[in-house]
């Protein structure tokens, strides 16, 4: 089998052992269960107009967390209705 450069080098890490589980899986499992949960209960459209750099911020985010923009910006919405959502000092 022939692996790309990518796969070589997660191959490699995973066989230094620099791999480890992740603390608290359950908690994000259920996380992400929810994220699910949200995604399909979509039933309205809402067009905005944002800048480019809070944009890009998102998508960034989001691909850190392995989820897509979209649903991250409606977690984010979620979160702040429900009041969950809340300001800290930079």
């Amino acid at each position: 089998m022939r692996l790309d450069r990518e796969e070589k080098e997660l191959l490699e890490s995973f066989e230094r052992e620099e791999w480890r589980s992740v603390a608290g899986k359950e908690a994000e499992s259920q996380r992400y269960r929810e994220y699910a949960r949200a995604t399909f209960k979509k039933d309205r459209r809402v067009n905005i107009r944002i800048s480019r750099k809070v944009l890009e911020a998102l998508q960034k985010r989001a691909l850190e967390e392995g989820i897509p923009y979209q649903t991250l910006i409606a977690s984010i919405l979620h979160k702040y209705v429900g009041g969950r959502l809340v300001e800290r000092d930079a």
